[in-house]
């Protein structure tokens, strides 16, 4: 599971012209299903989402989470962020979940976030969506959890 984060002065999402969701400061995510991710990966990737130090401390340093500051936390999905796009002009998405597990499991991310920290909001999956956001910094960042391998 891929979450692409970006650390937002506020950030909303639109469907069809109306909002669907939207938070003041904090993580506007976009979220990518691999094949083979299951709820063990969106766990960790909300653990790691809900922990990682972005935010500045009193010195300036990002040494602050999502959590210490209780921004909010905008999950938008992603068909496109797991998209192979090593050769060639044109992205394969072989790398991304069907559809069907890729609802179900960024609706578990979903859930697991909205229990655990508020305010929490999201877009809506499979939707024509327009993302608008004020990036704070600029700060991206490119997390990953990779799905089991034939080991695990």
């Amino acid at each position: 599971m891929i979450g692409l984060l970006r650390r937002v002065t506020r950030a909303q999402v639109t469907v069809a012209g109306e909002p669907v969701g939207a938070i003041a400061a904090g993580l506007l995510v976009l979220v990518g299903v691999e094949r083979g991710d299951g709820e063990a990966q969106a766990a960790r990737l909300l653990e790691r989402l809900l922990g990682y130090r972005v935010f500045a401390d009193a010195d300036g340093r990002m040494n602050r989470s999502l959590a210490d500051t209780g921004g909010g936390l905008l999950l938008v999905p992603q068909f496109t962020l797991p998209a192979d796009t090593q050769k060639g002009t044109r992205p394969s998405f072989t790398p991304a979940a069907a559809p069907a597990d890729g609802e179900r499991l960024f609706r578990h991310l979903l859930g697991l976030a909205e229990a655990a920290h508020a305010p929490v909001a999201s877009g809506r999956f499979g939707a024509d969506m327009q993302v608008e956001l004020v990036n704070d910094g600029p700060v991206t960042f490119w997390l990953r959890v990779p799905p089991p391998g034939p080991a695990d």
